[in-house]
């Protein structure tokens, strides 16, 4: 057996393949392939990939189809490659369950970077740390205590959940709505603007400048993400 991971690769144009393929294995991923929701949920259920990359126009149906399905007893990364540009289908790509969400046409170096972190997210959800570290921010989940740098920050109890569902999903987008319904409950997942203001309250304790933010990245129209380590200075 290969001791490398394994991208299942969705997507009905045969380009797409062919572009994707090797750039994969020569990141030393094996690829397999599926061209349908039908097919992929079956692959995705009999193969066990590592990671899936899919696009949502498929031949017999919306490729949110295969997250919706899959969802419901797999955790395994999936990352949507589209050319769907509206921000709906990003936002319901990822409210579903989709890890990230990738633009057509793509940068090849910032794919595989976003896979790794998707990855990477799946490891240290298996076992949930007493003690969350990104970017020179420490949080000790027992005690609910925050430091940078080794200096103690004083939180609300509201930031501080905030901060760690924020930290525990590092790498990935997070909806606006997943956040809401996460630290403030299901009925307050339209209140958008109270979440900025606490993002604003959270930037000013623990960025270097709030007004340029490393730790806590926007997401235009969608949510947000705390940078993965390799792009945390």
């Amino acid at each position: 057996m290969s001791a490398k991971p394994c991208a299942l690769v969705v997507d009905d144009e045969p380009a797409i393949l062919r572009f994707l393929k090797p750039a994969l294995e020569a990141n030393n991923y094996d690829v397999s392939s599926a061209s349908t929701v039908i097919e992929a949920v079956k692959r995705i259920a009999a193969d066990a990939p590592d990671i899936v990359l899919l696009d949502l126009g498929l031949a017999d149906g919306d490729g949110k189809e295969v997250i919706r399905q899959v969802r419901a007893w797999s955790d395994v990364p999936i990352i949507v490659l589209s050319a769907r540009e509206r921000e709906i289908e990003k936002i319901d790509s990822l409210d579903l369950g989709a890890d990230d969400y990738v633009n057509k046409p793509f940068n090849v170096g910032e794919l595989m970077a976003r896979m790794r972190a998707a990855m990477r997210h799946r490891l240290q959800r298996k076992s949930e740390p007493a003690t969350l570290a990104v970017g020179g921010i420490e949080i000790d989940a027992v005690r609910r205590r925050v430091s940078r740098d080794g200096v103690e920050l004083k939180l609300t109890p509201k930031e501080y959940e905030l901060l760690a569902f924020l930290v525990r999903h590092a790498g990935r987008v997070v909806t606006h709505r997943q956040i809401l319904a996460a630290v403030w409950g299901p009925a307050h997942t339209s209140d958008t603007q109270y979440l900025r203001v606490y993002i604003g309250q959270l930037r000013q304790k623990i960025e270097p400048r709030a007004d340029e933010p490393q730790i806590i990245l926007t997401e235009p129209g969608i949510g947000y993400r705390i940078g993965a380590p390799d792009e945390l200075k």
